[in-house]
């Protein structure tokens, strides 16, 4: 349906066979991913950055879900990328930017991304201000996870560009 543009002119994601309404962003959500792309084009190529692109889900998700990152990394621009989406194991990180979504983005995300393989994954919680960062995908859960308060530091990959949570959020 996509395909044959049914869908034209209107932001929905699939998710577990759901189609669900991307509604326009409120502009703290704009900006906060306004952020975090330009801290990442602080020490990233331009070209591995994918901001509100699909990539492609792993298994029996594939045929069920195309899920849309705020924010994903690639580990490399590969020219496959012309033909089919990244998969989950080739992408650095994702991130979701959440206002209204927190529970959604914390759970059947957190999972659908688990099990594509993204090896790091982050939900920035607006409304309590915290950075909820996600490792070591096992099935269908992160066997890691930890809150990352404003004043808290926190890299990508564990790479030395660190940043304060709060440089990543919106001001209050």
């Amino acid at each position: 349906m996509l395909d044959a543009g049914f869908f034209a002119g209107q932001r929905y994601e699939l998710i577990d066979g759901e189609l669900i309404d991307k509604m326009g962003q409120n502009p703290p959500h704009a900006y906060c991913i306004g952020l975090v792309s330009r801290w990442l084009a602080s020490f990233l190529a331009l070209d591995l950055i994918r901001i509100q692109l699909p990539m492609e889900a792993a298994g029996e998700d594939r045929e069920r879900s195309v899920p849309e990152p705020d924010v994903a990394v690639v580990r490399e621009a590969l020219p496959d990328y012309r033909y089919r989406h990244p998969r989950g194991d080739e992408l650095l990180l994702a991130v979701e930017v959440a206002d209204t979504t927190v529970s959604w983005d914390l759970s059947r995300k957190a999972a659908l991304y688990a099990r594509a393989g993204v090896p790091e994954y982050w939900v920035l919680n607006l409304a309590r201000r915290v950075l909820v960062v996600h490792l070591q995908p096992e099935g269908a859960e992160y066997k890691q996870h930890q809150s990352y308060a404003e004043q808290e530091s926190v890299s990508m990959d564990g790479r030395s560009e660190a940043v304060k949570a709060a440089a990543l959020l919106p001001r209050p």
